[in-house]
């Protein structure tokens, strides 16, 4: 057993019990109230400098080692849930309906945690260690409200790294890949207008926008297909229709809203996904003497990462599990991540971490009603962020 994981293991009672009530407490993003006041009063607790509200509700605490105006490298965990309602008959289960740590969220700031609690007890390294804790991961613009107070002018990072837990690898492995990893993560949504109707009498009369809405679906399927090269990928989804009233079935509706989500790893991919989800919206509403309201936006950027930093991520976890456990050259992701924003403005990584899928509960995968993070992780998580230290900041 490497010295990171046995150092890891010291005291992780306290961090798995720290994970567990978080995941008993979700909140939303911009809501974290309640975990920052956590976060926080446990780095005071072990003599960490902290401040928070940055970007409302973001934490971020401050280790010195030697020569501590050295080198500066941040180390970045999220802190929000999603809104959805827990599957899980654990012991910790979310106490709030409609709130769950669905995405390992909860894992994250307690691995964090965990790493800051061991560096300020022997901070043997030459710089400086700034803990950051997100709110509003999820779609919600955590990471650029931190940037917009002005995150790396109050806290200089010579390069910034995140860490994100990966149910379909196997506890103690690691995934990465230099340049672009992850794709840019949209939101489009369109609303229908038209004159509404009665469906028994008067059809003929009225501006059906569920045939409108049913040709812009299966229109959508086509963008990628015929606008996008075959080489390149991206991926557009409906998440949500609503229209009519259930109890009023005999009535064609006036108004219907369609929205889902869009990904693509460049930004003429992205550019060209938008143009097409407003023309299609716009023709096929004409053609239905109906009009479209079309919004479309991004979330987060393209995860791309430095290739020096992948380089020093992947040693690092190495150090931890040893480099069978480390896959480098990871195979793209299509999902979002805001950390990307970071990622722009100054170098660094991204890191997958193993959590292992398992029957029952707790055996989902990210953002399914029956994830929960796995504690058998933590210790693993806590490792490569004290090896990563020592990668970039050496030790005494």
């Amino acid at each position: 057993m490497n010295s990171y994981f046995q150092r890891a293991t010291s005291g992780i009672e306290e961090i798995v019990a720290i994970r567990r009530d978080i995941h008993a407490h979700p909140e939303l993003g911009f809501e974290e109230t309640r975990t920052a006041e956590l976060v926080a009063e446990r780095l005071a607790s072990w003599g960490i400098e902290v401040r928070t509200g940055l970007g409302r509700l973001g934490v971020v605490g401050t280790i010195r080692g030697r020569n501590s105006d050295r080198r500066r490298i941040g180390l970045r965990a999220d802190m929000d849930a999603l809104a959805m309602t827990e599957a899980n008959a654990v012991p910790h289960a979310s106490l709030h309906a409609g709130k769950m740590h669905a995405c390992g969220h909860d894992g994250h700031t307690a691995m964090l945690l965990g790493a800051a609690r061991l560096l300020a007890e022997r901070s043997d390294f030459d710089g400086t260690v700034h803990v950051i804790f997100q709110p509003a991961e999820e779609g919600r613009g955590g990471a650029l409200a931190m940037l917009e107070d002005g995150l790396f002018d109050q806290f200089p990072c010579d390069r910034i790294y995140g860490l994100h837990s990966y149910p379909s690898m196997a506890v103690g492995a690691f995934g990465t890949r230099p340049q672009a990893f992850m794709a840019a993560s949209g939101r489009w949504q369109v609303t229908f207008h038209g004159s509404g109707g009665h469906g028994g009498m008067t059809p003929h009369l009225a501006a059906d926008l569920t045939v409108v809405q049913a040709n812009f679906i299966l229109g959508l399927q086509t963008i990628v297909s015929r606008n996008i090269a075959p080489g390149e990928t991206a991926i557009i989804s409906v998440g949500h229709i609503q229209a009519g009233d259930p109890n009023a079935m005999n009535v064609m509706p006036a108004e219907l809203k369609i929205s889902g989500t869009m990904r693509a790893f460049s930004p003429g991919t992205q550019a060209v996904l938008e143009s097409k989800i407003a023309a299609m919206a716009q023709a096929h509403a004409q053609l239905a003497s109906a009009r479209a309201e079309v919004k479309c936006w991004w979330n987060a950027a393209p995860v791309v990462n430095d290739v020096e930093a992948v380089h020093v991520a992947a040693r690092a976890a190495a150090r931890v599990s040893g480099s069978e456990a480390v896959d480098s050259q990871m195979k793209q992701l299509t999902a979002g991540e805001d950390f990307s924003w970071m990622l722009q403005q100054r170098p660094g990584a991204f890191m997958f971490i193993g959590n292992g899928r398992r029957l029952g509960d707790g055996g989902g995968h990210l953002h399914m009603p029956n994830y929960d993070f796995n504690d058998d992780a933590l210790p693993y998580g806590i490792a490569y962020w004290l090896s990563l230290v020592d990668e970039e900041l050496g030790t005494a």
